[in-house]
């Protein structure tokens, strides 16, 4: 399927933890006496990081709970299983391109094509979210051993027993900021305003959800912070136009949409 491009919304700001965040990774090696469950980090800086991957997977599940009635596919109608028989995960993604194009998923987030059908590329790209220098500077604690991260100790306890199975978990501290940076494609002005909105509920669904794992035991609660919107049309890049016009939010969408209409987009 042809995809035309007439425009990008660059999208920029701070997430902040208002509580300790944990994104995992794999244990590179097995020591006694070292973390249980670490998080993923720069393999070079050590800095740890959120991957684009885990925000835009939050959002798309959120989004896809939000307009689940709306779209028909409570269940696991209308979902494919991209996990493993024994440990089935189900999410929505429409068989072809000709599908996604209509749906407020697929056409944001993307689908795969199955059985010969085309992919949809993402109109969304999410960016991996960096600490800030002001973060990095403040959690850079090396003296301690502790890293720009805390170690949170829990314990599972047995009903019966009393017995207990401690375990150790290293988060992102309260108060640590990331940078985060998102990019629409705008390829048509007739789907724009629902995408733009639809992506606009994404983003606050999350701010009322977790971020990371273990989020109903108080992890992963964000503040997400909008410094610049900016709208840029494709015809005045072509032209050498170093300005573009500039939003710090989502509360006029018309305005930003406008912007493509008028460069002739």
């Amino acid at each position: 399927m042809d995809k035309n491009l007439i425009g990008k919304i660059k999208i920029t700001g701070k997430i902040i933890c208002k509580t300790g965040l944990h994104i995992g990774a794999s244990k590179e090696n097995v020591e006694i006496g070292t973390i249980d469950s670490p998080v993923v980090r720069d393999p070079i800086t050590r800095e740890p990081y959120i991957p684009g991957s885990s925000i835009k997977g939050k959002m798309r599940s959120l989004l896809e709970k939000a307009l689940a009635i709306q779209l028909g596919i409570l269940g696991s109608n209308n979902r494919r299983n991209i996990g493993t028989k024994n440990n089935p995960v189900y999410i929505h993604v429409c068989d072809d391109a000709e599908k996604a194009i209509k749906c407020p998923i697929c056409r944001l987030f993307g689908s795969t094509g199955k059985d010969g059908g085309k992919n949809f590329p993402a109109r969304l790209i999410v960016r991996d979210a960096n600490l800030t220098k002001e973060s990095i500077e403040k959690l850079n604690n090396i003296d301690t051993g502790l890293q720009y991260t805390e170690w949170k100790f829990e314990n599972a306890i047995d009903r019966v027993t009393s017995s207990a199975n401690p375990r150790q978990l290293e988060r992102v501290p309260r108060g640590a900021e990331f940078e985060f940076e998102i990019i629409y494609n705008v390829e048509d002005e007739e789907t724009l305003q629902e995408d733009i909105d639809n992506l606009s509920l994404a983003i606050e669904l999350l701010k009322l959800d977790a971020l990371g794992g273990h989020g109903s035991r108080g992890y992963g609660k964000v503040e997400i912070n909008f410094e610049e919107i900016v709208s840029i049309p494709i015809n005045d890049l072509k032209t050498g136009k170093a300005e573009f016009p500039k939003f710090t939010d989502f509360s006029n969408t018309a305005d930003i949409i406008k912007v493509f209409s008028q460069s002739g987009a």
